[in-house]
């Protein structure tokens, strides 16, 4: 058989599994590239955020655990792509809906790993959290454990076994304090966490939020050679995405700035800033409103 037409063959079989594997997932879950998968957000069962893994050679690196509900549904799916042992789980950031399904991942033998400010963070912010969600809703939360990440890292850590590498890498100050991001260089594939989104609006208001160095690590997300991203909610997207996220975020930060220097009031900027033009982010009012007030509040001390 001539070399190119059995090249060819084996491209077209690759493709063939390729495609078959992805049908045997759920809906919600898509491969990104061989081993890389993603699960997207099922809001009509509440689990709003997107999620993902790769499967390495002898075992399993999760990237978000999310609600524990929405663990059980990514820890099901993953079982339909590899039988592998769930070693690692790295939470983007302390938030419920990225981080309270820690626990059902420990109990399936993994260790929560995040930057050593996204552990203070669950330790200080998501017990109380973890108290009101689980009184406010106890069928949800009964039988389930709040579980601190177990590894923190400071600015890098580096899963990788000559055939996938995932570089774990600490931003923040941002989105919350301790945000980190998981990046396939070979693949070209950025899971930004909350970092960046790809819906209309985005959660400014965490104590610890830092709108400005927001933009810089926006920025040097942007420096990265990205294919494909997985943003913390929403649709996939690309490095255009990266860009549509900035420039919502400067033009709130901008024109808060503005209004301080003028002296307007929070309800005089609600009303006078308008975020419409940067889609989709800018396209739910209410949700501008909620941020252009969790800015001005932070600009203002």
């Amino acid at each position: 058989m001539p070399r190119v037409l059995f090249a060819s063959l084996f491209l077209a079989l690759l493709a063939g599994a390729f495609l078959r594997e992805a049908s045997s997932q759920s809906n919600f879950t898509q491969p990104l590239a061989p081993d890389v998968y993603w699960r997207a957000a099922d809001r009509d069962k509440r689990i709003i955020a997107n999620a993902g893994w790769v499967v390495f050679r002898d075992y399993v690196l999760v990237i978000d655990a999310n609600y524990p509900w929405g663990a059980r549904a990514i820890l099901d799916d993953i079982r339909k792509t590899t039988s592998k042992p769930i070693r690692y789980v790295f939470d983007t950031h302390y938030h419920a809906d990225h981080a309270f399904g820690n626990s059902l991942f420990v109990d399936a033998g993994a260790t929560i790993v995040c930057t050593e400010e996204c552990v203070a963070e669950s330790r200080k912010k998501n017990v109380p959290a973890w108290e009101k969600a689980s009184a406010s809703s106890p069928a949800d939360y009964q039988g389930q454990r709040l579980e601190h990440p177990q590894v923190g890292f400071r600015d890098k850590l580096v899963f990788d076994d000559g055939q996938h590498r995932v570089e774990l890498l600490r931003l923040g100050p941002g989105h919350t304090r301790g945000d980190a991001v998981a990046y396939l260089p070979k693949e070209k594939i950025l899971f930004t966490g909350d970092l960046c989104v790809n819906f209309a609006g985005n959660n400014v208001a965490d104590p610890d939020a830092d709108p400005d160095n927001w933009l810089r690590a926006l920025d040097a997300m942007s420096q990265m050679d990205v294919g494909r991203l997985i943003p913390g909610h929403g649709a996939q997207g690309s490095a255009e995405t990266l860009r549509g996220q900035r420039a919502y975020l400067a033009a709130m930060i901008h024109g808060v700035r503005a209004g301080l220097e003028k002296g307007l009031t929070a309800d005089q900027l609600v009303s006078q800033i308008d975020l419409s033009a940067h889609k989709p982010w800018g396209q739910d009012a209410t949700r501008n409103a909620g941020s252009i007030r969790a800015i001005y509040a932070k600009l203002k001390r």
